[in-house]
């Protein structure tokens, strides 16, 4: 009997303890074409989140791996991150509405969504209901639509694409008059299709913020917290040159 009351003491004493099954390196990581944030370059998958990921990973001692990231359109990766228990969704823009929807590693980097237009539009906007005279484009669940409803700018005066190129495409042929985005992502896309940044202009923000990692809620809060200790490092130590290991990488997309 005493054996037996050993036994079962030392059975609730062990399960007392936290078991963590996953690890960082075990975990689903989803992004989009996001550039210079994440984007993919003959199929590599690259950009400063990438690589924040990578090495603050490594330095958890649980190195997560590029060819382990998938890129997808964001309101898929967006969704599935939401329903899957071991989903990771960047870069994602921290913002009110969606503070309760997920655990957050960060912050990436900062960031400004704004309104663009082309110059050539004389468009200009001085307060938000100006908006709702305008078509839109917008990446369906991205944080510029989300901004744009949350301002209280109809439905149907916004027009939903899964693609950045589109949009900027669109924007430059008068199809949309504005686009609501990331401002250096959207100039990387205007760029990227053979336009001039300087024939378009920021003509309102929407809001000033700052790119993390998103966690699907139910991942372990020890995973969320050793990553967010790794990028706390990589932000705080120095490379041989001096300068530090986060810099080191902002550096090479400027």
């Amino acid at each position: 009997m005493c054996a037996l009351k050993r036994y079962v003491c030392l059975l609730i004493w062990v399960a007392s303890f936290p078991t963590f099954a996953e690890t960082l390196n075990t975990l689903s990581y989803y992004t989009e074409e996001y550039p210079p944030y994440n984007y993919s370059v003959d199929g590599e998958v690259t950009g400063i989140a990438v690589d924040l990921l990578l090495k603050a990973s490594q330095v958890a001692e649980s190195p997560v791996k590029a060819a382990n990231i998938d890129v997808k359109p964001w309101a898929r990766a967006y969704r599935y991150t939401l329903i899957t228990d071991n989903a990771v969704l960047f870069s994602t823009t921290r913002t009110q509405l969606r503070e309760h929807l997920f655990q957050w590693v960060g912050p990436i980097s900062t960031t400004r969504i704004v309104v663009l237009a082309k110059k050539s539009s004389n468009i200009e906007i001085n307060e938000p209901i100006d908006l709702f005279k305008y078509r839109t484009g917008v990446i369906r669940d991205d944080v510029g639509e989300q901004l744009m409803s949350e301002l209280g700018v109809p439905v149907d005066s916004m027009q939903e694409s899964s693609y950045a190129k589109t949009l900027a495409e669109q924007l430059h042929k008068g199809r949309i008059d504005l686009w609501a985005y990331e401002e250096n992502v959207a100039n990387w896309w205007i760029s990227q299709v053979g336009y001039d940044t300087n024939e378009f202009e920021v003509i309102f923000v929407l809001q000033e913020a700052e790119l993390y990692y998103a966690f699907n809620k139910d991942i372990d809060k020890y995973l969320i917290d050793k990553l967010q200790q790794a990028i706390d490092k990589v932000k705080t130590n120095n490379n041989d040159d001096g300068i530090t290991q986060y810099d080191a990488i902002i550096n090479q997309y400027r």
